[in-house]
This record gives C-alpha cells, sequence and structure tokens, in this order.
C-alpha cells in the first residue's frame, strides 16, 4: 500500500489526496510533522530524485529559511541531510508518496498518473 505524508492544511496535499481517492487508489495518510518519513523512505525518495537533495526539502517553509539551509545544503553530506529531514517533518517537501516501485514528492498529476497508475 502506499504511504502519502501530509500537512493538514497544505491546498497541494488535499488535491494529492483527492485524486487518490477519485482514482480508487489505497493509500495510509501520515501528519508529516507528527511522523516525518523514515530514514529508509528517504533514502528511496532520494534515489528516486537522481540523489538531488534538494528536491526533498520544502524551500519555502519557515523552518527551511530559518536555518538557512539554502546555504548549507550544498554542504551537507546526504546522511546529514537525511537526518535532518527525519528529525523534522516541516522540512520535508509535501505531499511525500512512497510505497512498492513509486517515490514521489510534490504533487504533478501527469508524473502521479504515469507512476501510480501504472497499467
Amino acid at each position: 500500500m502506499l504511504k502519502i505524508y501530509t500537512l493538514s492544511n497544505c491546498d497541494t496535499c488535499r488535491a494529492a489526496t483527492k485524486w487518490l481517492r477519485a482514482h480508487a487508489v489505497a493509500f495510509e495518510e501520515r501528519a508529516i510533522r507528527e511522523t516525518p518519513p523514515s530514514l529508509a523512505e528517504l533514502r528511496t525518495m532520494l534515489a528516486a530524485q537522481g540523489g538531488e537533495l534538494w528536491k526533498l526539502f520544502n524551500t519555502s517553509g519557515r523552518d527551511y529559511r530559518e536555518q538557512k539551509l539554502g546555504e548549507k545544503l550544498p554542504a551537507l553530506t546526504p546522511a546529514a541531510a537525511l537526518a535532518l529531514l527525519g528529525a523534522n517533518g516541516n522540512l520535508v517537501k509535501r505531499p511525500f508518496l512512497v510505497g512498492e516501485g513509486v517515490a514521489l514528492v510534490g504533487f504533478d498529476e501527469a508524473r502521479w498518473r504515469a507512476s501510480v497508475l501504472r497499467p
């Protein structure tokens, strides 16, 4: 089953879960702040994003800006960056959808259709 990490007041997250329901896709929803993705899930997502760490970060979020991660991220090791994400769900870009053969961050209907609704 797919697992989607969301934030309740995030319009994009609501659009993503609505899309999943409309397409009868079974999923488990988790609150990203309270239960951030596991390190294993973060590693899976990082691999799916071609190793580009910045794609996993919510770069427009307050926590990201306050920690000045835009400046620090290039010098962080992948292990250090994933540890930050795993410890603070506010830093993780959402929605974050992961499951067997699926690893998507952000909601783009065309990409989700190609990855989730495979024939």
